[in-house]
């Protein structure tokens, strides 16, 4: 099993150094295949996304990304189109010992990752300027039938669409039909609909509602950064960037300059993107123990600051590690 690893910038390379730690605590022995990335890669060599990268990613099985500082655009979302990776995964699920507004929560949000007003296109008018937004039925069919496969595969039976199509009458109306247009194909599956605007709200008023929600690029940035405020912040929030023959797992978090090199960063985001990536690879069992692992560490309280412990970052790793043993 080859893996890409692209530690990128700040703490990006601590929190995937204790990501590594816990997965070599696994008994998989995987081949790292170690790459450049980011704002530092960028000052260096001129680029932040060298093609030694790209090339090292088409060899792997699948890769682990830290994170990229002001390059991110030029990293992630060139990664995401370079390969396709149409699919991004934010689960949104509570754990032990983090304080949160729920402690119940699991579900998880599906969002298109390739268009929508994130094309770039963009001009300047006499006025101010222009974007637009492209929502194409092969994408909407595609992300849609990813988000029932998901649910099934999961155990999950409903699934939600978010739009907004009682103004965006053409493309989130495009959206819509072809989300229902697939949603025939699994009637053992229960289908709905929300406005986006609404589901923000019910997001804080009823999440424990949700299970599979899919919708677009713009809507799902948004909405998933606000799930991760209900179960304790974007440090204990993963992501997957899913294709058809590649994909690219990363933390939600960025590369937080204020605490880099200081060993307080939460790798928790990142070592729960390791298990969505075994999770991928067909490594269930694998997944399963990290996750009892990290959730047994949390609830003894060996944390790291921002959780209200006094652990190192590789120290909490470190205990994770431990746990895995035993």
């Amino acid at each position: 099993m080859k893996i890409a690893v692209i530690p990128g910038d700040g703490i990006g390379k601590e929190v995937m150094e204790a990501a590594l730690h816990v997965l070599k605590g696994l008994d998989l022995d995987p081949e790292f295949l170690y790459a450049e990335a980011g704002d530092e890669c960028l000052e260096r060599t001129g680029t932040a996304l060298p093609d030694e990268t790209i090339e090292i990613i088409g060899e792997a099985d699948s890769t682990l990304f830290g994170a990229a500082g002001e390059s991110a655009a030029d990293v992630i979302v060139k990664l995401r189109r370079e390969f396709d990776l149409f699919a991004n995964l934010r689960p949104v699920k509570s754990l032990p010992g983090v304080p949160c507004l729920y402690p119940d929560l699991d579900f998880v949000i599906v969002r298109e990752n390739t268009e929508d007003l994130y094309v770039g296109d963009e001009e300047f008018t006499a006025d101010g300027a222009v974007a637009r937004r492209v929502i194409t039925r092969s994408a909407s069919r595609r992300i849609s039938r990813f988000a029932f496969e998901y649910a099934k595969r999961e155990g999950w039976s409903r699934v939600t669409a978010v739009h907004k199509a009682n103004v965006l009458k053409k493309t989130d109306g495009v959206f819509r039909e072809e989300f229902y247009r697939v949603a025939s194909d699994y009637p053992e599956m229960e289908a709905e609909d929300y406005y986006v605007d609404a589901t923000a709200m019910y997001l804080i008023t009823q999440p424990q509602e949700f299970q599979v929600l899919v919708t677009t690029n713009l809507f799902g940035d948004i909405l998933s950064d606000e799930a991760a405020g209900l179960i304790g912040g974007l440090g204990l929030a993963p992501s997957a960037n899913i294709g058809e023959k590649n994909a690219i797992f990363e933390p939600v978090h960025g590369s937080a300059p204020q605490i880099a090199g200081k060993n307080i960063a939460n790798p928790t985001a990142m070592i729960l993107t390791t298990t969505l990536m075994l999770k991928h690879l067909n490594k269930t069992q694998e997944a399963q123990k990290i996750q009892k692992a990290l959730e047994k560490t949390l609830e003894e309280g060996l944390v790291t600051p921002d959780l209200g412990g006094s652990l190192g970052t590789m120290e909490m790793a470190a205990e994770i590690a431990k746990r895995i043993e035993g």
